[in-house]
């Protein structure tokens, strides 16, 4: 649930949740601070100290190899991961545990404290989001150049996205209502009179179409039309005689919807058998899916991931 709030009653029971997100910090590449948010207190920058002396050391991390080190030569198989994506930090300044939660994006490495035990993965995955929504924005690579010249419109996301340390809105079509996409000409206006209207909507969002908060109301296009793409990765292990000793495979379908009105869609698979592990995009009807093992949904408007899923083992060792 990504609720703003503490508690929630339900049928004369209360429910406590966990506290989130306490703060966020985004690193350059060479472990510079290049943004810092905080949601529920000030977390300490020695969090990022020490996370940056283990990513730093000789390999990077999250599966990034160093150009400067020297393992590579002297090692053909070096261990990759010299930091986990979640480990335990102190703040030195509250002589307190953090869970410091950490992906590698662009170059980036962003970074959520928690301060109590939370899902790592809905922390994991909404950092993605994060990372996700500033492609979007300012395109990609969403670089160290791209942080830089549009610090005002990342504090302004960063503050839409989360609130007081739970994710809110994270959808791109609801974000670019209330904060401005960046240009060229908003720069210089922004630059002469020195206020944020440049980047901030005067106007309250227009609106989403009834519970669907990742499409707008009114979306029209000259040419309706939609593209899918079905991107697909393999991860195997194969002796030298060609015997395949393990294999995965991993995909997503992406997609591009120019479509107007409330478009809804059905998307058909000749084998869904061989689906499995999936995650979806929230305008898939799930309850359809689990019935008849069929997408139907509305989507979004723009670009969007509808899916992501892996091939069942037994069929993955065929390929």
């Amino acid at each position: 649930s990504s609720l703003p709030v503490t508690w929630l009653q339900c049928k004369s029971v209360r429910v406590h949740f966990t506290t989130m997100i306490q703060s966020i910090f985004l690193l350059s590449p060479t472990g510079e601070v290049l943004i810092e948010r905080h949601f529920r207190g000030v977390t300490s920058r020695s969090v990022c100290e020490t996370f940056w002396e283990r990513a730093s050391a000789n390999l990077n991390h999250h599966g990034g190899i160093s150009t400067a080190s020297t393992v590579i030569s002297t090692d053909p198989f070096p261990l990759y991961d010299t930091v986990p994506p979640v480990m335990e930090v102190l703040d030195i300044d509250t002589n307190s545990t953090l869970y410091l939660f950490s992906i590698l994006r662009d170059g980036l490495s962003y970074l959520a404290a928690c301060p109590e035990e939370v899902s790592p993965l809905l922390v994991l995955e909404f950092l993605h989001r994060i990372a996700d929504i500033f492609v979007d924005y300012f395109g990609s690579p969403a670089d160290e150049s791209a942080i830089k010249d549009n610090f005002s419109t990342v504090y302004q996301l960063l503050e839409e996205m989360c609130d007081y340390g739970w994710p809110l809105t994270t959808e791109p079509n609801s974000l670019k209502d209330m904060i401005r996409p960046p240009t060229v000409m908003g720069k210089i206006t922004q630059a002469v009179t020195g206020g944020s209207s440049a980047v901030v909507s005067e106007a309250l969002p227009t609106g989403t179409v009834s519970n669907m908060p990742w499409r707008k109301a009114g979306v029209h296009h000259s040419n309706n039309e939609i593209y899918i793409d079905i991107v697909e990765e393999i991860d195997a292990i194969v002796d030298g005689t060609g015997n395949v000793i393990s294999a995965d495979v991993a995909g997503s379908i992406q997609a591009q919807s120019n479509l107007s009105g409330v478009p809804d869609l059905l998307l058909t698979f000749k084998d869904p058998d061989v689906i499995d592990d999936c995650s979806f995009h929230p305008c898939i009807r799930y309850a359809r899916y689990e019935q008849d093992s069929v997408l139907s949904f509305v989507p979004p408007d723009g670009n969007f991931e509808l899916m992501r899923y892996r091939v069942r083992p037994g069929v993955a060792q065929g390929f």
